[in-house]
This record gives structure tokens, sequence and C-alpha cells, in this order.
């Protein structure tokens, strides 16, 4: 099969529904080459329907490190390259900090974040070699902010966020860029058919934790924020040239992000000389 190797090639995780299958058509659109992946790839299947020569449609559950290995290989060996990684695959889990689960939290864990240091650490070499290319690791307004009932989700992302922030140390140095997007509520299916829960049974959380995961559900599909036009934003970060770490999605996220920094601010300021008086004094060593 001829396929064109001088167009980019993008490579994204998490194509089934959300943020993935709408950004998989945005770079069909344009001409490029796509990587189509998902747990499930019947799933995605139509995602590539008179893309022939520009698609390549595989399994890819981002826990199974065997298929990580085996998934960018094959999109090297058709492509040649892959120029854009997009760790998009992840999920909601809801519940109480108290009331989590273990294997739920450790699963969410593999999936959100250990699934997304697999998939940069097998495409690196190729970027590395070519000094060039872009990392796009979806992280969420919850990666800056905390809210009752998610906490081990924010703890993914928050952990997602640290490690970006090396990597983009690490990798600009060598012509690759690094890309954190985080969207406020959108008209995906993290709140709905995608999350997990685990129930809240203490009544003292009743009122926090428990309201929120009804607000959450109740108002999945509702949302403000538009994929295809977070997915428009994306590339159009992805194409400029400007090396900024992240781009925030939406308006609750951009004013969720500014009152998170005026609260930092605050904090900072008000405790400057607490935190200052930890040092030993300029005249000791």
């Amino acid at each position: 099969m001829t396929t064109s190797t001088d167009k980019p090639v993008w490579f994204i995780t998490g194509c089934s529904t959300g943020f993935g299958r709408e950004l998989v058509k945005l770079v069909l659109q344009r001409g490029w080459n796509a990587v189509i992946t998902a747990r499930d790839k019947d799933k995605v299947k139509d995602l590539a329907e008179g893309f022939a020569e520009s698609t390549l449609v595989l399994p890819l559950d981002v826990t199974d490190t065997a298929q990580v290995q085996s998934a960018v290989a094959e999109a090297q060996s058709r492509f040649g390259k892959i120029d854009v990684l997009v760790n998009n695959a992840g999920y909601g889990y809801f519940t109480s900090i108290e009331e989590g689960e273990e294997d739920k939290i450790r699963q969410q864990f593999e999936t959100n974040f250990f699934g997304l240091v697999r998939l940069i650490q097998e495409v690196l070499p190729g970027m590395r070699s070519r000094r060039s290319g872009t990392i796009v690791n979806f992280s969420s307004i919850g990666g800056l902010r905390s809210f009752t009932s998610t906490g081990y989700y924010h703890a993914t992302k928050f952990a997602l966020e640290g490690l970006s922030e090396s990597l983009q140390q690490e990798v600009a140095p060598l012509g690759i860029k690094v890309l954190i997007v985080e969207p406020g509520p959108f008209r995906t299916d993290w709140a709905g058919r995608s999350r997990i829960d685990t129930p809240t049974q203490f009544d003292d959380y009743k009122d926090t934790v428990g309201k929120r995961m009804e607000t959450s559900l109740s108002g999945s599909g509702k949302q403000k924020g538009d994929p295809i036009r977070g997915c428009e934003a994306i590339i159009t970060a992805v194409e400029n040239g400007t090396p900024h770490l992240r781009l925030l999605l939406g308006k609750i996220a951009y004013d969720m992000a500014v009152e998170k920094l005026d609260m930092l601010q605050k904090n900072f300021t008000d405790w400057k000389e607490l935190s200052l008086g930890a040092d030993y004094p300029d005249n000791e060593g």
C-alpha cells in the first residue's frame, strides 16, 4: 500500500470517543496521516473509511506494555515516523479519598499515568533521531485544581503535569515540543459512560463528595465545551512555533486556572516571612 510519509503522522490514543475521535477526523481532513488506536479497534474502524492510504487502525490498551511496543513499531514501519504523539486515553474515577478502592485507584494510575509513560518512552527514540516531534499529554483543569470526589483522578493528572514539565526541559534542546492540554467541562463521555464510581456510603461525605458525583453525572452531555473546537485549538497549538507548555481549553478552565494563580499568590504572600525564616541567617553558613 502506498503511503505519504512527507505528511505529518499523528499517533492518537483513546479514539473511540470524545477528543480522540474528533481529533482523528480533523487530522484526516487536513490530509495528514493518523494512527488510530483504541482498546477495541472495531469501534474506530469507521474513522478510516475513505482514508486507507493515510490511516493505520490498531488495538491498543495502554496498560499492556507489549501492545504499546507493538503499536509504535507498526506505526513506524508503516509511516516511517511519528511526528505527534497524543496521549488522550484516560478516564475519571469518582469516590471519596477514604472510600477509594485500591484496585480501582491503581488501575486508574496504570491508564492515566503509566500508560502515557510507556508510550512516551517508546516514541522518543525516533523523535530524538530526527530532532523533531511533539508530545501532547492530555491533562485537565483537574491537573491544576482539585475538587471533591475525584481526588485520585487529580493525583494522576498532577503526576502527568510534573512529568511533562521535566520532559519539556529534557527534550526541548533536542527539537521536541511538549504540550499539556487542560480542558474544562466538555461534551465527552468523561463524566458519563466512561467514568467509574465507588458510591459514597458515609453520611459525612454526602454534601461534598456525594453532591458532586450527582451533579457531574446529571451535567454530562450539557457541558459548555465543544470537542471539535477544542481539537482545532490543539492542532493550532501543535502547529504554532511558540513553545508554550500548557493549553487551557474553555472559559471555565481558563477562569479556574487564573483563580488558582490568585489563590497561590495570596498563600505565598501571606506566609512569606514564615517561609523565608526557614533558612539559615545570612551571617551563618
